[in-house]
């Protein structure tokens, strides 16, 4: 047997890990067992938006799929309302455990544990039967891993171990440990229905949770992230790109919603309080007035109108510098401040003037009107540093560039937030950077190359600032495949009354992403195979109420932006999409709004989903098939090789 030096370089690595012929053996016959397995569940979901009761909720119940188990199991055992508190009981299970026990006599509470335990013992044995034994081990809680796992692997149904696996349960419960037992086991249940979670963008924006959303995220065991518009611009902004932060500012005063910021971060407003209270103190604000404020009195909403155009005009300032020196951006048009006639109050656009609703701009110097005011650099400097010594806002950034990327293919499937950037003629963009020709996934590489580079960069402060600066770009540039519009119209909404400056215009991409012959171009520019994979997609949410479909483009693409977000369900119609791709296919989720969590707990109230099957496939789907499974096939060849090598005495056993 002739192996070439590089091949024997890798094999001796291989053999340290691997010393004999049985060990290699051992891992070849393990490898090929999870071979035959049938693939995990993945599950996804997308513009959540702060929304983090309905998000937990939703990870929780699995997007029903724990719900639709129990029926599965328990059919014409357990009546319907018992079969809705035992689900309510997995999802949260240290507050609706007290609440059913304090119906129940206490003489006839030890019969209640051992019937759930009974019941959460066979529902875990379902959900482990799709895993090794070891990966369920590795999810076991350690205080009872060594006796779930006997449970687990136990049939009591035999003869000669029913007294054995009966008396373990009555032990637990004579122990006084059924109720701490219970809470393990439904959230092993939980952790075993969902193999990955894929977030296909936009955890941030309108809903008070997002930092407690992220810390969710970080605990979860599998997790990937595709970033949206609306992270980009939190990443931006804990990097130090002052224009970003005055963004993440502005979005938060515009919809009352601090909560992320000051409490979630700790981001202290002071300064910015102080500068808004001194220049606008007398300034009625009108246009800078927040949205859904009910929660606030009048002079609440004052001071935060007032931070409101404060923060909005430092923004409008920085965002033109950065125009200035970045001209290969093409936002010239977005310049808007040196084309104020600060006599009469008017803006020329174009070849039309327009009339400005608030002309009180004190800071805005007409013959330098980008740069800040001492004030305002000083302000600035003060919410950099408050943003980038924030320990969870950093903790959750690096996680966004660890865990997330600006698209992802997996398991056949391409998922991105926003669109892939499309020309009027509905051809796939190209651009040209330094001479050399990128497509579309060329351009996305590129882009996530300088966010990282924006983030990460430390001693080079130009990088790092082209870096900053190009995480501005993603998240309102013309051709950022995350904003996915012509321009974002920050000037014209607060200045100008005319509708007309205010359309802002949706990248070709959603036009013609309805088409299967465009679908099937992405994909295969991706890598993809056009006839089998699919499209994963966010970003824009679907108006089911005026009858659009999320499956388009022949079943090639799926947008799963439904309205998560409060501040949408009026246009969607429901409370957003999640999608399920298990060994069986691909099932659709739309659910209904979600209350609170207090409901959900006391009376019981899930989110009410219809599933509709997009795809099902004739043979199960094994870990073969899969993407992970390809790499499993790769080592198994690598070990057969080392076998061989063994054998013919080319390599020496190491035990």
């Amino acid at each position: 047997m002739y192996l070439a030096e590089e091949e024997m370089r890798f094999l001796r690595l291989l053999a340290q890990q691997y010393p004999s012929i049985r060990a290699a053996s051992t891992e070849i016959i393990n490898l090929s067992a999870i071979m035959e397995l049938p693939k995990g569940t993945e599950h996804f979901l997308s513009d959540i938006h702060g929304e983090n009761e309905a998000f937990l909720h939703v990870l929780r119940n699995g997007s029903g799929s724990i719900k639709r188990r129990i029926t599965e199991i328990f059919d014409g055992v357990l009546s319907l309302q018992e079969q809705q508190q035992l689900a309510t009981l997995i999802y949260y299970p240290e507050q609706k455990m007290p609440l059913i026990l304090k119906d129940i006599p206490k003489d006839r509470q030890g019969e209640w544990y051992s019937d759930t335990l009974f019941r959460l013992i066979k529902m875990c044995r379902v959900y482990s039967s799709k895993y090794t034994r070891n990966r369920v081990r590795k999810a076991l809680p350690k205080d009872f891993a060594y006796i779930i796992e006997e449970l687990l692997h136990q049939q009591e149904s035999i003869s000669n171990r029913q007294e054995y696996y009966t008396k373990i349960i009555n032990s637990i419960i004579d122990t006084g440990r059924g109720g701490p037992f219970i809470v393990a086991l439904c959230y092993l249940i939980q952790r075993l229905t969902i193999a990955r979670l894929h977030v296909i963008g936009d955890v941030y924006d309108r809903g008070p949770g997002a930092h407690i959303i992220m810390d969710k995220l970080l605990e979860h065991h599998s997790v990937d992230f595709q970033w949206g518009n609306h992270d980009i611009v939190w990443m931006g902004a804990a990097a130090g790109s002052e224009a970003c932060i005055c963004n993440v500012i502005r979005v938060s005063l515009r919809y009352a919603n601090m909560e992320t910021l000051e409490n979630g971060y700790a981001i202290s407003m002071l300064p910015l309080i102080s500068l808004a209270v001194d220049l606008y103190g007398n300034d009625p604000c009108t246009q800078f007035m927040p949205k859904e404020c009910s929660d606030f009195n009048s002079h609440e909403q004052m001071l935060m109108a007032r931070m409101h155009k404060a923060i909005t005009v430092i923004q409008l300032k920085l965002e033109g510098q950065i125009v200035q020196r970045r001209p290969q951006y093409g936002m010239k048009d977005r310049l808007m401040l040196d084309k104020i006639n600060f006599d009469d109050g008017t803006i020329d656009i174009g070849e039309k003037t327009y009339s400005l609703v608030d002309a009180n701009l004190p800071t805005i110097n007409p013959d330098d009107p980008y740069a800040l005011s001492e004030d305002e650099a000083i302000v600035m400097e003060k919410l950099v540093l408050s943003f980038k010594n924030s320990e969870r806002l950093q903790a959750h950034t690096r996680f966004l560039f660890s865990k997330g990327s600006m698209y992802l293919t997996f398991n056949g499937n391409l998922l991105y937030h926003g669109c892939i950037p499309m020309t009027k003629d509905g051809k796939l963009a190209h651009f040209t950077f330094e001479g050399v020709d990128h497509g579309p996934r060329a351009f996305m590489d590129r882009l996530e190359r300088l966010a990282r580079q924006g983030y990460f960069a430390k001693d080079d402060p130009e990088q790092k600032l082209y870096g900053m600066d190009s995480m501005w770009y993603l998240w309102s540039g013309p051709q950022s495949p995350l904003f996915g519009k012509d321009k974002m119209a920050t000037f014209e909404r607060y200045f100008i009354a005319e509708k007309e400056t205010h359309t802002e215009h949706k990248n070709p991409y959603y036009h013609y992403r309805t088409e299967e012959p465009v679908a099937k171009a992405i994909l295969k520019e991706f890598g993809m195979n056009p006839e089998k994979g699919h499209i994963l997609n966010g970003h824009v949410p679907v108006k089911v109420k005026t009858g659009e479909d999320p499956i388009k483009a022949g079943g090639k693409l799926l947008v799963i932006d439904g309205g998560f977000a409060k501040a949408y369900q009026n246009q969607t119609g429901i409370a957003g999409y999640t999608l399920i791709f298990n060994s069986y296919g691909l099932l659709l989720a739309a659910h209904q709004p979600f209350e609170s969590t207090q409901k959900a707990i006391e009376q019981g109230d899930d989110i009410h989903s219809h599933t509709k099957i997009v795809e099902h496939n004739k043979d199960r789907i094994r870990v073969k098939d899969t993407d992970d499974g390809r790499k499993i096939q790769q080592t198994i060849d690598d070990l057969k090789m080392l076998l061989d090598a063994y054998r013919t005495g080319a390599i020496k056993e190491m035990e």
